[in-house]
């Protein structure tokens, strides 16, 4: 079995499980940290999540790009595009919507603000568990049993 499609694999398992627990965990908990320790919590949460995703995200990129370079023997190559897809949907969701939200958060608690960052990440945390479904089913199709 292919290092690239393990990797790729366990990457996107290891998102998805991450954006679910944002979407369920840390989002909903932001109204109720208060308007005097916001700021700060909001400041450190962005820099914690980037110090917990940033590698495995660069790792799902570069395996995507390199499994849709050199697709695995029984990995049909539509299955690497749709993983491509969705690799790139939480991608434009982010630069589009989560980093303009957060950093409008970044400034204080805003409801409407709080509210269209809680829907948007639903599009990033369907895009991931779809991957996942992908990648998972990459790896069965390229197992040898």
């Amino acid at each position: 079995m292919s290092l690239v499609l393990v990797v790729h694999a366990a990457s996107t398992l290891f998102l998805t499980g991450v954006i679910w627990t944002i979407q369920l965990v840390h989002y909903p908990l932001f109204p109720r940290v208060g308007p005097a320790g916001f700021t700060a919590a909001m400041a450190d949460h962005s820099r914690r999540i980037t110090a917990v995703i940033v590698a495995p995200w660069a790792l799902q990129g570069l395996t995507t790009a390199a499994l849709l370079a050199q697709p695995p023997a029984r990995v049909p190559v539509g299955l690497i595009w749709a993983a491509a897809v969705l690799a790139l949907l939480p991608v434009a969701v982010t630069i589009a919507a989560s980093v303009p939200a957060h950093r409008a958060l970044g400034g204080g608690f805003d409801a409407s603000v709080h509210a269209r960052l809680l829907a948007t990440n639903w599009l990033r945390t369907v895009a991931w568990t779809a991957h996942a479904a992908v990648a998972s089913s990459m790896l069965l199709r390229a197992s040898p049993l």
